[in-house]
């Protein structure tokens, strides 16, 4: 998926990486995730994950327990992307971050998708082996 043109239209901020070369943090990531953290609280965690192809996601919880979330081309992208951002810390997912995430309304019904929006469903495919 790596490729090596970049949109003429997005500026990157480039970060020094502690181990050495520099890394291009996207400026609308950077922008994105900056206005995050000033709209909820003004820290955060981040929970960084790699999702293939598409990249590697990094998944903020603001200090109010809100979801947000930004996909960059690699973990040390990501990575650079946190450090440049500020106010916010590494974490994983574990029972305290879990347990201070507070969805905001209608953030269920967001990533159910099209399912959301059903009335009626089908019957299970395995219903027959149910008994």
């Amino acid at each position: 998926m790596a490729t090596d043109a970049k949109n003429p239209s997005v500026e990157d901020s480039t970060t020094e990486n502690k181990s050495g070369p520099t890394i291009d943090v996207p400026a609308g990531a950077l922008s994105a995730v900056r206005s995050f953290v000033g709209e909820h609280g003004g820290s955060g965690k981040v929970v960084i994950q790699p999702v293939g192809r598409a990249g590697t996601r990094v998944t903020m919880v603001g200090a109010d327990g809100i979801l947000g979330d930004q996909v960059v081309e690699s973990p040390a992208v990501a990575r650079a992307l946190v450090e440049a951002a500020g106010n916010l810390t590494e974490s994983e997912w574990d029972r305290e971050l879990v347990s201070s995430v507070n969805p905001a309304q209608g953030h269920y019904r967001k990533m159910a998708g099209w399912v959301a929006r059903q009335t009626r469903f089908p019957k299970a495919r395995n219903a027959s082996m149910e008994k």
